[in-house]
């Protein structure tokens, strides 16, 4: 708002939040046709255990690391900083020739699309939108993954721990994490599977009783982290250190391509006062042992496109009687998306959790006749002397909710290429990044003008 006032542009926000700034067109296009520009202001915060940072106060540190802008130790922001900052350069720049503009700025995308769900009609009047939230340099997104978030919640009763009992934290880290949607495919490690199988499998005769259990964060990222407080007889300690020293063995050799950092650590901790009883323990560990995790289903209409996933997002104690377990499921099929989140919903129903749906989302469906499409190859062609690519993504994009509103709308979605986005891996290619803002200028010259005019 203080920028658009700065700069004497037209400007709004609603009751969600959601800005939008106009600017005039250029002389001799002012009968081209507006475009609007969005991209959403949130962030991940995520941050590795051993970083010191708050993101509340904070500010990132970015730095250059060969061709990429990272942070050190947290997510950078690019995502979907990046689109903001080409939608200001627009906004701010008096050379750049374009027809009639608007930059839409949205709120809490990663927390569930929140304002793009609250956007009303006619709040912005173009009838061509750019989303500057794609992650790959020279792919043309027009389709997108429709998502829902299922969440659990299981009552644990707990009771004194007896004597001659030691106890020990295990923490499972060095994961590479990243986005649930755009990684899903990657093959990744999940901490919270890693971490409870170990606990599921565990011989008996540990007697193990588990006091915590912590993993992840943000449903729309893959946890890298988790651990657990654990109790056992003092006598059992030493076959505690042998089975977890065969797990971390074997369980290296499962993920060594794709997880070569994991780590597992065992720690000997304060006794604790009480652990969860019998039946609290084996019901959590059951459930999360059972909950599908990953890809469910692969596109069979666009080769290589992830058509249906899910994923186990974090483990976290809500208040001492209350394990809050908290799922995202994605597709492109309606049907499919719900069928998973149901699939999800059962594990914990025979548990006795209660579960529930949230922050559903619609899906992003292609059309391949775009008018904007055509426009941004065309331009791609021209700058790069190379086709882009025409794709579709599993990631959830705020377009299907644009749609939802503005069922006119013709859209299309591309960025610079980013990796490790939703981890402290986030990083941003600088030589994508200026691909991205040229595309971006001359797919402004060739927008036509409007056909009753």
């Amino acid at each position: 708002m203080e920028f658009a006032e700065k700069h004497k542009l037209d400007v709004k926000q609603d009751q969600a939040g959601n800005v939008l700034i106009r600017k005039a067109a250029s002389v001799n296009f002012e009968n081209r046709k507006s475009v609007c520009l969005q991209s959403h202001v949130d962030m991940v915060c995520e941050k590795n255990s051993s970083t010191k940072h708050d993101f509340d106060k904070d500010p990132i540190q970015a730095k250059i690391d060969d061709n990429w802008v990272k942070a050190e130790g947290t997510t950078l922001g690019a995502d979907n900083g990046i689109g903001i900052a080409a939608q200001l350069a627009i906004l701010e720049n008096k050379e750049i020739k374009h027809g009639p503009v608007e930059c839409l700025f949205t709120v809490d995308e990663e927390m569930g699309l929140k304002g793009a769900f609250n956007i009303q009609p006619r709040f912005f009047d173009s009838k061509v939108l750019i989303n500057l939230d794609s992650e790959d340099e020279g792919e043309l997104f027009i389709g997108s993954a429709g998502g829902i978030n299922t969440i659990a919640k299981l009552r644990i009763k707990t009771k004194k721990i007896p004597k001659n009992q030691v106890s020990f934290q295990i923490v499972v880290t060095g994961l590479a994490g990243g986005h649930s949607g755009g990684d899903i495919d990657k093959g990744r490690g999940n901490s919270i599977k890693i971490l409870n199988r170990f606990l599921w499998t565990a011989p008996k005769k540990l007697k193990i009783k588990l006091v915590k259990f912590e993993g992840g964060n943000l449903p729309n990222a893959i946890p890298r982290e988790a651990y657990v407080i654990i109790t056992i007889p003092k006598k059992n300690e030493k076959l505690l250190k042998e089975h977890l020293n065969q797990y971390i063995i074997a369980i290296k050799n499962e993920l060594m391509i794709t997880e070569p950092n994991l780590k597992i650590f065992l720690t000997s901790i304060k006794m604790p006062q009480q652990s969860f009883n019998k039946k609290s323990q084996s019901r959590l560990l059951n459930s999360l042992y059972a909950c599908p995790d990953g890809i469910i289903a692969m596109s069979r209409t666009m080769k290589g496109l992830v058509e249906t996933s899910t994923n186990l997002a974090s483990v976290k104690l809500e208040n001492k009687n209350d394990i809050k377990i908290t799922t995202s499921q994605r597709s492109s099929l309606e049907s499919s998306k719900n069928n998973i989140a149901n699939a999800v919903r059962s594990v914990f129903n025979m548990v006795n959790a209660r579960v529930e749906h949230v922050n559903g989302y619609p899906g992003w469906n292609p059309n391949m006749k775009s008018e904007i499409l055509q426009i941004t190859k065309k331009s791609y062609r021209k700058l790069f002397e190379t086709n882009a690519k025409v794709k579709a993504i599993h990631a959830g994009l705020e377009c299907g909710l644009f749609l939802d509103k503005y069922k006119d709308l013709d859209i299309i979605s591309f960025g610079p290429t980013i990796k490790g986005a939703h981890s402290p891996d986030e990083r941003v290619d600088i030589a994508s990044t200026k691909k991205f803002w040229n595309l971006l200028l001359e797919v402004f010259k060739n927008i036509p003008e409007e056909k009753d005019q």
